[in-house]
């Protein structure tokens, strides 16, 4: 069957639209967008999400890089001042100086990228992402591993699976389900600035050392075997443990104890 050319450039483009206006609100809810708060949208398509948002915020800034999908956009979204919409690619843009949050149906292969982008963003509140179902898993341990990204960032960023969206809620349908991830700056972050440093090098070590286990990946990175022990027992790990299995809670007590002076 032939391929319009709007299909062909969503297939390049790693689009899905959403199709489903129930999934929409439920996509909202997840996202508590502040009613007085700057909102930024990834990959608005054909403004499914962008539409069910803009009631609940301040100033919605919708970026997309498809520039076949813009003028209907905005279009659709004429009688909605608060709304506008940049033809672009969203990671080429300067984050706000103030408080703002992501949202979006992002392109399942740039988000990384995207995720990268809001992680760098120091005014950044909030992003509400979906994502591939897999992606969003492992960035919140649903398989039982941890992922380096998640890990590290953990004292100032906390990582949820807020539900899943069936492939068939997309259009064209994609071969995976989706997730909803939310990444949510911490108000309080669970160390002091001037640990940070050193817990992301003993994260650092942990996942790229060598060893067989995270203990003997420490160990080798020079850490004395009896301060590891206490420090393996404190944090109720296994010396046998690999890496991708030892929860961020485990690494926050695993950097208390082998700094303790």
């Amino acid at each position: 069957m032939a391929r319009s050319p709007q299909h062909r450039r969503s297939r390049t483009l790693s689009q899905n639209f959403l199709t489903d206006r129930a999934t929409a609100a439920r996509f909202v809810r997840a996202a508590r967008p502040d009613p007085a708060g700057l909102l930024l949208e990834v990959g608005p398509g054909k403004g499914a999400l962008t539409t069910a948002l803009a009631p609940h915020c301040r100033e919605l800034r919708a970026y997309e890089i498809d520039s076949g999908l813009v003028p209907e956009l905005r279009s659709t979204l004429a009688a909605t001042p608060h709304v506008r919409v940049y033809e672009g690619d969203f990671v080429t843009v300067r984050p706000p100086g103030e408080p703002f949050a992501v949202v979006g149906n992002v392109p399942f292969s740039r988000t990384a990228d995207i995720v990268d982008w809001c992680l760098r963003a120091p005014a950044l509140t909030d992003a509400t992402l979906i994502t591939q179902l897999e992606y969003a898993r492992k960035r919140t341990g649903g398989f039982g591993r941890w992922s380096l990204r998640t890990v590290e960032t953990w004292p100032q960023t906390e990582w949820r699976l807020l539900g899943r969206i069936g492939r068939r809620e997309f259009r064209p349908v994609p071969r995976v389900d989706a997730g909803i991830l939310r990444v949510e700056r911490r108000p309080r972050p669970l160390l002091p600035a001037a640990q940070l440093a050193d817990y992301r090098r003993l994260v650092e070590v942990g996942f790229t050392g060598v060893g067989g286990s995270l203990y003997a990946s420490l160990h080798r990175a020079g850490h004395p075997r009896r301060r590891l022990d206490a420090a393996f027992d404190a944090a109720r790990v296994d010396r046998a443990e690999i890496v991708a299995f030892v929860p961020p809670g485990a690494w926050l007590t695993l950097h208390a104890a082998l700094h303790r002076t």
